[in-house]
Formats: C-alpha cells, structure tokens, sequence
C-alpha cells in the first residue's frame, strides 16, 4: 500500500497529522498544488483509507488527567475466547486509551490514564480486577512524559 503513494500525497499526510483543521486554500500552499487538485488527492487519501479520521487531541493535564500507567496483562490461556472475552471487556473501559497484543512476557499491554494514584487504585479495582481471563497484573507509573506524537512516519 505504501507504494501507492507519491512525494505529494506524502507532503499532504505530514502536514494533515500535525494540522487536521488547515484550511484546504492553506493546505494547497503548503504542499505546491492548486486547491481543486488538493481536494482531489486529499479525498482519494480518505477513501483508499489512509486517512481513517480527523480528531480533536485533548490536553490531559487540562481534564485533570495528570497520570500515565502502563498495566502488563497475563491471561490464564491463549484461547479465543479468552482473548476475545477479554478485549471485549477491556474496551469498555473509559480509562483505558490503548490495548496492544503483546509478544513475550505479558499478553496484553493497556495505557490508563487517571487524576493520580487514587484514581487508578480505583480504576483498578473497579475495572482492572474484574476483567475476564486475567491471571496477572504489573502496573508502572510514568513519572515524566518526554515525547508523544499522534503523526505516523510518511
């Protein structure tokens, strides 16, 4: 798929992760092509997929979301459904803003986002605890966040 992409549908996907909201005239601009052209391919990029969405990023620290922790999974199996009940049920979590199937020591790894550490005792065990299949937990705290970025490699 990445072949189907030329130097300009590049130069649109760079500048459209870092400023969804830039104004197809200033988008033109910025990537040499007239606004009816820009329009074009930029719509051909959403409709092969490669744009999936435009979003608002919020701050974390302004919704008073001042804590990162990673939380390590372990399931009891491998099994299909115990994986698909867990994903189910882990997607219902509204603190939990990442879940990524993991190779190696731990099945599952989640990013929760929480006011502080008692916030995410409660988290814990509100949610975390009582999620299916789950034999073990390791939860890390983040003390600093040092870089984060939303824009994929183009």
């Amino acid at each position: 798929m990445p072949d189907q992409l030329d130097d300009t549908d590049r130069r649109l996907l760079r500048v459209l992760q870092k400023q969804g909201r830039i104004s197809n005239a200033e988008l033109s601009e910025r990537v040499n092509l007239s606004p009816s052209a820009c329009h074009r391919r930029v719509h051909r990029l959403e409709e092969a997929g490669f744009i999936r969405d435009y979003v608002a990023l919020l701050d974390p620290r302004k919704l008073g979301r001042l804590t990162t922790v990673f939380v390590e999974i372990t399931l009891t199996g491998q099994a299909d459904e115990v994986l698909e009940a867990f994903e189910t049920a882990v997607a219902r979590v509204p603190e939990v803003t990442e879940c990524h199937l993991m190779a190696g020591d731990a099945d599952y790894v989640l990013k929760v986002v929480a006011e502080d550490s008692e916030d995410f005792a409660r988290i814990h065990q509100r949610y975390l605890t009582r999620l299916p299949g789950v034999a073990r937990m390791q939860s890390s705290f983040a003390l600093r966040t040092v870089f984060k970025t939303t824009a994929l490699p183009v």
